[in-house]
């Protein structure tokens, strides 16, 4: 039998739930690395999945505890997209995957692991990544620690936001 490390899944198997949502998060925080923020939005943000299926797997969320696509307001949704469509260059760009799936879950019946706060998956995908480990040892297998993986993605993200700011005060 192969053992497989992931040190991390420790963490969450053994440690406490939090009893609040996740993805409610402060407007202000110095906790963002810690929390694996990318990137926040003036209605969503950019996160981490901290339990990922590969690497550079990101979320897409709205700041506002919704449940369902429909609830989402309009200024919402169209910058949840704007998002998608800057995580999905920035995922071609840094890692090159030969695909990415993007989806979300609305309701338990669907597979929302957090039901309660809408959030959007992006798993960049490779042919042949999961292969048999994901169906035969219900493993995957995620090669480069979450720490490294943040660091590398942040400086796309900083600049993302310096390109949004300065399109700000351009007036665009």
């Amino acid at each position: 039998m192969e053992v497989l490390w992931a040190p991390w899944r420790l963490d969450y198997i053994l440690g406490p739930k939090p009893d609040s949502c996740p993805f409610c998060l402060p407007e202000h925080t110095d906790e963002d690395e810690q929390r694996k923020i990318l990137f926040r939005g003036q209605h969503a943000f950019v996160i981490m999945n901290i339990y990922p299926y590969t690497n550079g797997h990101l979320m897409v969320t709205p700041y506002r505890h919704v449940m369902n696509l429909v609830d989402l307001r309009t200024e919402e949704h169209h910058e949840i997209m704007d998002l998608i469509h800057a995580c999905t260059r920035i995922l071609q760009t840094h890692f090159h995957p030969q695909g990415i799936n993007i989806g979300v879950n609305i309701g338990e019946a669907a597979g929302a692991g957090i039901k309660e706060h809408l959030h959007f998956h992006l798993v960049p995908r490779w042919v042949g990544d999961s292969s048999f480990m994901a169906v035969m040892s219900e493993a995957r297998i995620v090669p480069e620690h979450l720490e490294k993986t943040y660091a590398k993605l942040r400086p796309y993200f900083d600049e993302l936001r310096r390109t949004k700011q300065s399109a700000k005060e351009d007036g665009k």
